[in-house]
């Protein structure tokens, strides 16, 4: 786990991190809770210290990227007007209206893999349910779902290896898909659809139009966001569930606890591992001294790992204190986008859970992990009952 090199605490791309990253994230908590690397700068480990960073916007900021990012990438005061654009969309209202679409969705896919036995969940369920919650909800075609399963995967690969060139060029194409999105619906006019989209797109910000430039960069960090973290949410939910056929039973009896068990699970293993930021000055971090511009990676997985805050934080319990859970993040950034995942994960398992006896993991075909900057399982193989 420690770097050859004598300069760096760990090597976040070494096999034993990347192969067992619980295990890895303890063991820095307890031993080197900021943590300094080539590869991520100062990565911060422990609750209360994450906690004091996304708390500190002034003194961490957000404009980490090269690259212009609304609105994840924005500070004070440029932020504000673009969150009070988005949180809106995730209204009670726009949740309720939404709701039975989702569950369309959730059940075509689910009766899909009915009685079966050895199906891949990736791609059959976890996947194709992020990529069409995602495309109903922005309004977006059909045909879109397959470039978006490709480029998600090329974006993770690349990442993965830290090839930037590969980055822009796979960021690039994905922004050509939104640009050409956009000027068919502007060729529409009047006729164009009446979605989330189409209002973005006619939204203003201090009483000006929105630059095109920032309408591609909110849909794109919106569906790069959705995508990845909810389909590794629901392979994260679905190899928890395989294994313990009690809790099954508990929430096929009493589905109205779903949504509590649901923050749990997510709590012992995050679809959702890291957050950058950027020191703005001279700060000292959990004792280790860190300087103007040095980047800081905020790991919010073991943040929810953390025994000062969860006791064994490897067993499930009913009533903890989510109110600490940071699935969603915390401080300015917090996920405006948690009541949509919370509704899409929520319903996927009720539809999943009242079609199905049960599930397990399917004998001698073992899980394959998701290796950083994703989370969760590249393969997970059930037998459906």
């Amino acid at each position: 786990m420690i770097d050859v090199e004598e300069r760096y605490d760990w090597n976040p791309r070494s096999d034993e991190v990347l192969d067992h990253p619980l295990t890895t994230f303890d063991r820095m908590r307890s031993r080197c809770p900021v943590a300094h690397s080539d590869y991520m700068g100062w990565s911060v480990f422990r609750h209360e210290d994450i906690l004091r960073v996304v708390e500190d916007d002034a003194t961490f900021s957000n404009q980490v990227s090269r690259h212009r990012s609304v609105p994840n990438g924005l500070d004070k005061p440029e932020h504000s007007p673009y969150r009070a654009l988005i949180e809106p969309f995730f209204s009670q209202a726009r949740m309720a209206a939404f709701e039975p679409l989702c569950r369309d969705i959730s059940a075509d896919l689910i009766s899909g893999v009915l009685n079966r036995q050895c199906v891949d969940t990736v791609p059959a369920l976890a996947e194709n349910f992020a990529l069409q919650i995602q495309c109903a909800f922005l309004g977006w075609p059909r045909n879109l779902q397959e470039p978006l399963r490709r480029w998600s995967h090329e974006n993770h690969e690349a990442t993965l290896a830290g090839d930037r060139e590969a980055m822009n060029e796979i960021a690039q194409r994905f922004s050509r898909y939104i640009h050409e999105l956009l000027e068919s619906r502007r060729k529409q006019g009047a006729w164009a659809p009446d979605d989330i989209t189409t209002e973005i797109m006619t939204s203003r910000i201090n009483d000006e139009p929105i630059p095109e430039a920032d309408i591609v960069s909110i849909l794109r960090n919106w569906t790069v966001g959705e995508i990845g973290t909810i389909a590794a949410s629901i392979g994260l939910l679905l190899k928890y569930l395989a294994e313990h056929p009690e809790l099954q039973e508990t929430l096929r009896r009493a589905p109205q606890t779903i949504t509590e068990a649901v923050d749990e699970i997510l709590r012992i293993h995050g679809p959702l591992i890291t957050n950058r930021r950027r020191a703005t000055r001279p700060v000292t971090l959990g004792g280790r001294a860190i300087a103007t511009d040095d980047r800081v990676t905020v790991n919010w997985v073991s943040a929810n790992r953390d025994e000062a805050v969860f006791p064994k934080p490897d067993d499930f319990r009913w009533g903890r204190d989510q109110h600490q859970n940071l699935l969603y993040g915390a401080g300015l950034h917090v996920c405006p986008g948690a009541p949509l995942a919370r509704l899409e994960l929520g319903v996927f398992l009720e539809e999943l859970l009242a079609a199905t006896g049960g599930f397990s993991l399917s004998p001698g075909r073992s899980p394959v992990n998701a290796y950083y900057p994703a989370s969760g399982y590249q393969h997970l193989w059930l037998d459906f009952s």
